[in-house]
C-alpha cells in the first residue's frame, strides 16, 4: 500500500505564517471591498463592464488569498490531505450504471414503506389517544 499516515510534527503558528493569514484575509476582503466599493452609485463607473470587473475583483482576492494561505504550514497540511484524498478515491470501486438504478429503486421503495408504517403508527396513536381523551 502506498498510504501513508503522518502527523505534523510542530502544531503551532509562526510568525510567518500568521503574517500570511493576515495577507490572505486582506486580500479576500480587498476582493469584497472593492465589489461593494464600485457598487455604490457614487464609486461606479456607467460603462458595461461595471459588474463583470467587479465580479473579476472577487475572484482574484478569493484566488490570491486562498494562494497566500496554501504556502503556510496549514496550507501544505491542506495540499497533503487533498492529494491524499485524490489517491484514495482512485481506488473506489465504482457501481455500474445498473447496480445504481437498481438501488436507487430499492431505497425509493423501502422509504415509501417506511413512510406508510410510520403514518399508520400515527394514526392508531392520534386515534388511541383521541379515545382516550373523550371518555
Amino acid at each position: 500500500m502506498n498510504s501513508k499516515i503522518e502527523h505534523s510534527k510542530d502544531n503551532t503558528s509562526t510568525g510567518g505564517d500568521i503574517v500570511k493569514y493576515a495577507a490572505a484575509t486582506i486580500l479576500v476582503l480587498a476582493g469584497l471591498f472593492a465589489w461593494y466599493w464600485f457598487g455604490t452609485p457614487e464609486h461606479a463607473s456607467q460603462s458595461a463592464w461595471a459588474g463583470p470587473l467587479r465580479g473579476l475583483a472577487v475572484v482574484v482576492g478569493l484566488v490570491a488569498g486562498v494562494g497566500v494561505f496554501l504556502m503556510t504550514g496549514k496550507g501544505r497540511d491542506t495540499r497533503e490531505f487533498l492529494s491524499e484524498s485524490r489517491f484514495e478515491l482512485r481506488k473506489v470501486v465504482w457501481p455500474t450504471r445498473q447496480e445504481a438504478i437498481r438501488m436507487t429503486w430499492v431505497v425509493i421503495v423501502v422509504v415509501i414503506i417506511l413512510s406508510l408504517l410510520l403514518g399508520g403508527f400515527d394514526f392508531l396513536i392520534q386515534k388511541a389517544t383521541q379515545w382516550f381523551l373523550g371518555r
